[in-house]
This record gives structure tokens, C-alpha cells and sequence, in this order.
């Protein structure tokens, strides 16, 4: 059966994705200095303004405005006539300690079962499929390569009109679950006045799209639209309002696998919608690396202040080389599912969010987190190899 699918990502400028940067480097500040910083921080932009509200528990000593003009400058709102620039936009803080009743179910000490707990209540989903190198899913790869190549164009100006916010959506014609070519690539971008529409469309076809998408995916009939309203000068906050956490398909799998519903940025990794998302992306890219499965989907469930998960559910689309009992039972005794078994695991102590902010948690090919490594596959093809032994005998 012939399906089509779409995912989206959007740059680095894009006005949610400025706030999740914004969140995160605060995150990676506190970090630094107390890696056992408590954070629940959320950013709101608009038109000179950025509003920065939430927790912190930290002995770090922060200068959260520095922090936030320096993150949108980087980001390159850094200039008037761009409608938002980091020299004249308005930081308003208002932040509080984390709640004591949230933090006695997290702290060891406190916690009724001394051991670190969960910051909250819900479940989280982690996928990995065989479509794509870095096994994710296609069309959201896609999309995030040519929204990344639209930003380092900017920045080395060799497309020197771009401006900082851009979106880009790659709709994916799928067959049984498998991709077969691309039916459409639509790219917005924002740019200085004064250039011509059919300039943007050859620049974006020749040094955005060819270089970053296979040609065996594209034919004569794939659509490519460039910025179809004729006209993107007004972007960032000014063209519209950003918030923390409104992203989070793009931060994930592109609608391609489920969601949790739990934002990421901003938060610590004691926030387990956060860092056992990582933890399930993690698992499920091992088990297809290690080809007991073609495709899968992990969902773990956490109750607040308790450190061992409620539940593990895989999906593996029937694609499973084993069975699927075997395959939780692997997840269990090979990866540490608590809290703490987490962090440790994923070294998410450490001052590394706000790389992870924008195009993608997932998949990345320019930074390698500790996530995405494949290094269990090894352990997990001989326990199976020793059931197997077992079973024979």
C-alpha cells in the first residue's frame, strides 16, 4: 500500500527554537558550575521581549540575561533591522526554587526509597528504524540536513541574504512502511528585502536541496516549493511568538513514532521525560543495530519519587528477529532504567543541552551524544547468541 508521510524542522531562528536554545543554555550554565543543578526553566519571546520564567535550584551564580542576549546573538539576531536583535530586546526574569514536595520524591536523602527518584509522572517513547545511516526515520532526517545547510549557508554567507528563521518539510511517498521517493520538499526561509524570489528558489535548489538529498529519491515529479507566499522578510519574534517546548515532533521522530508529550529543553536530567526519552532512543537504536529488529518503538512509563519504571512496551512493527518477550528481557538486564542509572549511563550531568536544542535530539550528525552510540550491540547479540545456546542444549 502506497502512504504518504511529512515531518518538518525548522532553523535555529525560529522563534520556539530560539527559546529552546535560551532554556537550554541556561540549563548548560548551571550545569558548570552545580552539576546537580535542579532546572525547569521556560523561555517566551515576542517582539522585544524574552521572558524567562521557571525553577532553579542551584549554587551556581548566574547572570540569566547575559546569558539569554548571548545565545540570540549567537543564534544572529544581532542586528536592527532584523525586527529582534539581542542589543535591544528586553529580558524579564522570574524564577523560583523547585518545589520542596517535587524535590523530596527526587533527593536521595528524602526520597521514602533512598534512591534518586523521578522529577515527574508520564511515559516517554525512544525509536529507531533501518530507513536512514543514523537509523531514524527519513523524512525527519531529511528535513533537519536541509534546515541545518540553511543556517551554515548563512553564517559562511554563501548564500549571504538568508536571516535566521527558516522552516523546511520533506513529504515522503512510503510503501509498507519502507520510502520509496520523495513527493515533496518545501522550504521557507527568510531573507533580506531586496532579493528576487527566482534568485532564492536556484540558490535553495543548487546549494541547499542537491547537495544534502539523494538524487535517487528525487525524479521529475517531486515538487520543490520555495517560500510559497512570494515573500518571508519578517521573521524570528517579530513575525511571531516563541515558547519552550512547542517543538517537540520536530525534537523527536517527526510524527513518525509516537510521543510522550514532555518537552525537553530547559529541564534537568532528573526530569525523566527528558533523559529517559534519551534512554529509550538509546535502547531502541542499539537493538536495530544489533539487527533484532528491523523498526522499534520503546515506551517507558515513570511515576514521580519512584526510581524503577511502572512499565516497558516495545512495538517492533513485525519486524522482531526474536520474540518480543526475549526483547524486553533484554532491555531490562542490559540497560539501567532508574533515574540515576540514566545519568550515569548518558553522562547527563554534564553542560551539553543547548547543542541539542535545534535540528534534532535525535540522529545528529555533527555532535555524537552519548545516546546515540551503538556500543551495546555487541553485549546484546551475545546474550542472545547464549539463550540460543541454552535453548538448543
Amino acid at each position: 500500500m502506497i502512504n504518504l508521510f511529512s515531518s518538518e524542522s525548522v532553523s535555529e531562528g525560529h522563534p520556539d527554537k530560539l527559546c529552546d536554545q535560551v532554556s537550554d543554555a541556561i540549563l548548560d550554565a548551571a550545569l558548570n558550575q552545580d552539576p546537580n543543578s535542579r532546572v525547569a526553566v521556560e523561555c517566551f519571546t515576542t517582539t522585544g521581549l524574552l521572558l524567562v520564567g521557571g525553577e532553579l535550584t542551584t549554587k551556581a551564580q548566574l547572570n540569566i540575561a547575559e546569558i539569554a542576549k548571548n545565545t540570540i546573538s549567537r543564534i544572529g539576531y544581532n542586528k536592527p533591522e532584523y525586527g529582534f536583535s539581542s542589543d535591544t530586546c528586553n529580558v524579564m526574569v522570574c524564577l523560583n526554587k523547585q518545589s520542596s514536595d517535587i524535590a523530596i520524591g527526587v533527593d536521595k536523602d528524602s526520597n521514602l526509597n533512598k534512591e534518586l527518584g523521578a522529577g515527574d509522572q508520564g511515559s516517554v517513547f525512544g525509536y529507531a528504524c533501518n530507513q536512514s545511516p543514523s537509523l531514524m526515520p527519513l523524512p525527519i532526517q531529511i528535513a533537519h540536513d536541509l534546515a541545518k545547510q540553511i543556517s551554515i549557508s548563512r553564517k559562511n554567507k554563501s548564500i549571504p541574504y538568508l536571516r535566521p528563521d527558516a522552516k523546511t518539510q520533506v513529504t515522503m511517498e512510503f510503501e509498507n512502511r519502507i520510502p520509496k521517493r520523495i513527493h515533496t520538499i518545501l522550504i521557507s526561509t527568510q531573507h533580506n528585502p531586496e532579493v528576487a524570489q527566482e534568485t532564492i528558489k536556484n540558490d535553495l535548489i543548487e546549494q541547499i536541496i542537491k547537495p544534502n538529498v539523494n538524487k535517487n529519491l528525487i525524479d521529475p515529479n517531486t515538487n520543490i516549493i520555495i517560500n510559497p507566499t512570494g515573500r518571508f522578510v519578517i521573521g524570528g519574534p517579530n513575525g511571531d511568538a516563541g515558547l519552550t517546548g512547542r517543538k517537540i515532533i520536530v525534537d523527536t521522530y517527526g510524527g513518525w513514532s509516537r510521543h510522550g508529550g514532555g518537552a525537553f529543553s530547559g529541564k534537568d536530567a532528573t526530569k525523566v521525560d527528558r533523559s529517559a526519552a534519551y534512554m529509550a532512543r538509546y535502547i531502541a537504536k542499539n537493538i536495530v543495530a544489533a539487527n533484532l529488529a528491523d523498526e522499534i518503538e520503546i515506551q517507558i512509563t515513570y511515576g514521580i519519587g519512584l526510581s524503577n519504571p511502572i512499565s516497558i512496551t516495545i512495538e517492533t512493527f513485525n519486524t522482531e528477529k526474536i520474540n518480543k518477550k526475549e526483547i524486553i528481557s533484554l532491555i531490562k538486564n542490559n540497560f539501567n532504567l532508574t533515574p540515576e542509572g540514566i545519568i550515569n549511563e548518558l553522562n547527563l550531568k554534564k553542560p551539553i543541552f543547548e547543542q541539542t536544542a535545534a535540528y534534532g535530539h535525535f540522529g545528529r550528525k555533527d555532535i555524537e551524544f552519548e545516546w546515540e552510540k551503538t556500543n551495546k550491540v555487541k553485549k546484546l547479540q551475545e546474550a542472545v547468541s547464549k539463550n540460543l545456546t541454552k535453548t538448543t542444549n
